[in-house]
């Protein structure tokens, strides 16, 4: 049998609402629906710019370890060519001139490495902020009415 002091059982007497006051709350939760709809979004935006950053952000490491061994590659076969070159020279002159001839070059080898690093690093960082700049743009954009 139901008890009559219960809350929760069927046998409760329903009370009317003002209609004011059930337009009111129906206003409210149509405007929680809304702001939950645009929070829902702008999260669902956001994580999908970060993904996009942080595959931007492997794919630029990989680019830029790629580079760094390229250049590691160069620089070594580079000196083992001058140990070779020097191991031939039949005077201290000619040497000597080996290894300043080898200096230049490496001198401007290295400069083209580091702008090559410099651009790459450049590039790295841009794509890896334009998803995010995009999401925030979208997030921050007011929405038509």
């Amino acid at each position: 049998m139901a008890d009559s002091t219960d809350p929760f059982t069927a046998s409760v007497l329903r009370f009317q609402m003002p209609e004011q006051m059930r337009a009111f709350a129906e206003q409210g939760m149509s405007q929680a629906r809304e702001s939950y709809s645009r929070l829902k979004s702008a999260a669902e935006t956001q994580n999908d710019a970060i993904e996009a950053a942080f595959s931007s952000v492997s794919k630029g490491a990989g680019d830029y370890s790629a580079k760094l061994f390229d250049i590691v590659k160069s620089n070594t076969e580079a000196s083992f060519d001058l140990a070779q070159s020097l191991v031939g020279a039949k005077t201290l002159p000619e040497a000597f001139d080996l290894l300043s001839v080898h200096t230049r070059k490496q001198v401007e080898s290295v400069a083209t490495q580091t702008k090559e690093l410099v651009e790459l690093t450049q590039k790295l960082a841009t794509d890896s902020v334009e998803p995010l700049k995009a999401g925030a743009s979208k997030m921050f954009t007011p929405p038509a009415a």
